[in-house]
């Protein structure tokens, strides 16, 4: 099944071309409002799946292109995002180390909405195109063995990043934080439907140029290690979000003006914008790249940033 949000935050099941609004049918799913509506859904998924296939099947839908969407997890209670998770293409030696870090709940936005790049001193913006997880069930302390059986859904996921922003505070904190860094959507897909979340072709385009291309059979620590590594720290609760992580090598600036679409096997395709109020430029190369021009010129040399070219902090 596929969920979303719609229009002023009706909660939706897409079939085909059409959204079918099924509010009404979950009215009385325990939530604060509307945006958290999907939380009490999940969270009660056993004894209302029966009423939504009801409601899906028997209510007349109206069309996508009519609709705007919403983030299909408008408020999750955590986003934890895996960190350096990917083993670029096989090219690294050793499996990183197992590792994660919170993004800020405030930062989802989604399809059609616009990522704001801040007036800070970044060396660079990005956005790592990942396969999210959305939990189902309470986790604490599971097993490897038992932890796909705690995810409820799947969903495409960007992790914005101000890069090489400089001391003081928590520099990481203020990296991946901020408002409208965590692009996701365009929907919500049941587990259900997705045979094999290891084997998913995640593909990102910006304006219209293939940049990000890998497979989710390249991370390093699979989705079971992660979700039972993560409930050792920290109980993960229904529409809690686990960012996967990202293939680095296909990395490149985000600019003002550029449109970004991350299509994810099986989960749909994700479109915003980039806004830069002031207008700054890097040049247009992917971290693949610099590393193959600077092999040329200076072998054993790996930047994984191109300097920033105009606008305010150019240097």
């Amino acid at each position: 099944m596929k969920l979303c949000y719609f229009n002023d935050y009706r909660l939706g099941v897409i079939k085909g071309d059409n959204v079918i609004d099924i509010t009404d049918a979950v009215k009385d799913v325990p939530h604060l409002d509307s945006r958290d509506l999907i939380i009490g859904l999940i969270a009660h998924w056993d004894s209302y799946k029966a009423k939504v296939e009801k409601a899906a099947a028997e209510r007349n839908g109206v069309p996508l292109t009519g609709t705007r969407l919403r983030p299909p997890v408008p408020k999750p209670g955590n986003i934890v995002c895996m960190a350096v998770n990917y083993m670029e293409d096989g090219t690294l030696k050793e499996k990183p180390q197992i590792n994660a870090f919170h993004k800020a709940a405030t930062a989802v936005i989604g399809d059609g909405d616009t990522m704001i790049l801040p007036d800070a001193p970044a060396s660079i913006f990005e956005g790592e195109a990942e396969l999210a997880l959305v939990m189902g069930k309470r986790a604490t302390r599971v097993n490897q063995a038992d932890a796909m059986k705690h995810i409820f859904g799947y969903t495409c996921f960007i992790d914005g990043s101000a890069r090489g922003l400089p001391p003081p505070g928590n520099v990481f904190f203020q990296m991946k934080s901020r408002d409208t860094f965590a692009p996701i959507g365009p929907y919500l897909v049941t587990a259900d439907e997705i045979k094999d979340p290891q084997k998913l072709q995640i593909r990102l385009w910006n304006n219209g140029v293939l940049m990000q291309n890998f497979n989710t059979d390249d991370m390093g620590h699979k989705i079971v290690k992660c979700i039972a590594w993560l409930s050792t720290i920290h109980t993960l609760l229904p529409g809690d979000i686990v960012a996967t992580g990202t293939n680095h090598r296909g990395l490149n600036p985000f600019m003002d003006g550029d449109t970004i679409e991350l299509e994810t096997e099986g989960l749909g395709r994700l479109k915003f914008a980039i806004k830069d109020d002031l207008k700054r430029s890097w040049a247009r190369k992917t971290r693949l790249q610099m590393h193959e021009e600077a092999k040329e010129k200076t072998p054993g040399a790996y930047p994984d940033i191109t300097p920033q070219l105009t606008g305010k902090y150019a240097k």
